[in-house]
């Protein structure tokens, strides 16, 4: 399989068959590499592969087999040069903070991102001397007067969390090079199935693992993709350092769900597409938040730069907490929880969980009103998913 060169083979078969060499035991599935260090032929090779040198494993918080196979296909899925596997959706966040912030820096984020993003460029990198500024994720030109000679980034969710507003990736990326900056996006809604950001000219490519590219709700990761000249030479010293590294079992399992990714996305889409266009007509329902929809305000957009629409619907009742709060309990089949991306279909009130922790003010300025409702849709039967909203609806 070494004379393979992957980039001629269309997605699917990338997430398939990509990125790992059989060993001398001919398997056929890619096994999991349950070791924390590696033997050595000889100090001099202990000496040169600790050096970087010499290519090869060293110790398995930065070198590992299921983890660079993971890695290697995240990367041609996105069409980047180089990706990094981590803990966690926002420990590769944090990593590309660590790596690429010092004090004194700048980054313009979008308000229309995960709750915890906004904790941690406010909390975190704030008390070291980093300031953030929060602008509309669909007003190019909000974003260009942020802009200072000191920002670093734009960071931006898109699909975001839980409005569904989608940017135009390649305004924003064409202002953050007419300012020497770097756009960096969060793929997590589209996975590289349904949209490409470093084709459209973002830089690094940031992803919640967790979420669609699992599919089943069993571990959790992250990654980021990109160049080799930020991959390799900047945010790889901070994971090596850092630590915040996947665990070879989670990287194994991720591995699993790219190989059903594509199938995943087309069925979670198709199905949530019909969810909104039932939902719009539910005479309790006051709005609903779905790029397929043609009362979206993006939706031409989302046509343009999206292969299809996304399974995240959200929408908002008429009423208020009390309300949501009723649909949500009346449901028997569907999942309360604040995950997404799972066959199995969730829902959750975004004011008092994934956004929670913001104040009521950010979270007006991000439209997170008390009578918003976000389903992820899953793979069940799509009467079933209507008839348990029915019950509170």
């Amino acid at each position: 399989m070494t004379d393979f060169d992957w980039q001629d083979y269309a997605a699917e078969t990338q997430a398939i068959r990509a990125g790992y060499q059989r060993s001398h035991e001919d398997e056929n599935s890619i096994p999991i590499f349950a070791t924390s260090s590696y033997v050595f032929e000889s100090a001099e090779q202990a000496a040169l592969r600790f050096t970087g040198k010499q290519p090869g494993n060293v110790y398995s918080r930065f070198t590992n087999p299921t983890v660079s196979a993971f890695q290697t296909r995240l990367a041609l899925l996105e069409q980047g040069e180089s990706c990094l596997a981590f803990s966690s959706g926002m420990a590769a966040i944090m990593a590309v903070g660590m790596a690429l912030l010092k004090s004194g820096d700048h980054v313009v984020c979008s308000r229309s991102v995960f709750g915890n993003t906004v904790l941690t460029f406010q909390n975190y990198f704030g008390k070291f001397g980093v300031s953030t500024d929060f602008v509309s994720l669909t007003d190019p030109a909000a974003w260009e007067a942020a802009i200072k000679p000191n920002t670093r980034f734009l960071f931006l969710e898109t699909p975001s969390n839980p409005m569904i507003e989608i940017a135009d990736i390649q305004a924003l990326a064409d202002i953050a090079h007419r300012h020497d900056c770097l756009l960096i996006v969060d793929n997590c809604f589209c996975t590289p199935i349904l949209q490409k950001p470093l084709l459209l000219g973002a830089d690094l490519v940031v992803h919640s693992a967790t979420k669609f590219i699992d599919g089943h709700g069993r571990c959790v990761g992250g990654a980021v993709v990109g160049s080799e000249e930020l991959i390799d030479k900047q945010i790889y010293p901070y994971l090596r350092t850092g630590g915040a590294c996947m665990s070879p079992f989670n990287a194994w399992a991720f591995l699993s769900g790219l190989e059903t990714l594509a199938l995943r996305m087309q069925a979670h889409c198709d199905s949530a597409f019909e969810l909104a266009k039932w939902l719009e007509k539910q005479p309790a329902v006051a709005k609903v938040h779905y790029p397929g929809l043609a009362s979206h305000a993006q939706h031409e957009l989302a046509k343009r730069q999206q292969s299809h629409f996304g399974a995240v619907v959200s929408f908002e009742l008429k009423g208020g907490k009390d309300q949501a709060w009723r649909l949500i309990d009346a449901t028997r089949m569907l999942s309360i929880t604040a995950n997404l991306g799972d066959v199995k279909t969730s829902i959750t009130h975004p004011a008092t969980t994934t956004h929670g922790r913001l104040s009521a003010e950010a979270r007006a300025e991000a439209g997170i009103n008390d009578n918003l409702v976000r389903i992820s849709v899953g793979l069940e039967n799509i009467e079933d998913i209507k008839t348990d909203l029915l019950r509170g609806l």
